[in-house]
């Protein structure tokens, strides 16, 4: 038998329950903040491909399709090193005038506008 945070000596079908409960809570905890990371890194691919969409200067129905493509399965998991040097190579076939210091700026100032959406501050 376990000893519980009361004193109380518990079964062991008691400290398995509690086991088994604590197991569950952080299965559903890391579940949760998995779907929040893809749900944030979803909106801040859409920020970032929507401004640059618009510094190519995309019609609306040019720019939909490719902000879609970067909220698409498998973008949400690429690594902000891949994002970047896509968009660098968007912008510059686009012959779009950018540093790779002008893109990274622009992500993190997506990344803090996705979380304030996210999180309902404006």
């Amino acid at each position: 038998m376990g000893i519980h945070a009361s004193g109380h000596r518990g079964s062991a079908a008691s400290d398995s329950h509690e086991a088994s409960f604590h197991q569950k809570t952080a299965e559903e905890l890391f579940s949760r903040d998995q779907a929040m990371l893809l749900r944030f890194l979803a909106r801040r691919n859409r920020l970032l491909a929507t401004w640059a969409a618009e510094m190519m200067h995309l019609t609306p129905e040019e720019a939909d399709p490719y902000t879609k493509g970067f909220v698409g399965a498998g973008f949400e998991e690429m690594d902000e090193e891949s994002i970047l040097s896509r968009l660098m190579g968007d912008l510059l076939s686009a012959q779009v005038e950018i540093e790779e210091s002008q893109i990274r700026a622009m992500l993190d100032q997506k990344s803090v506008e996705a979380k304030r959406q996210l999180l309902g501050v404006v």
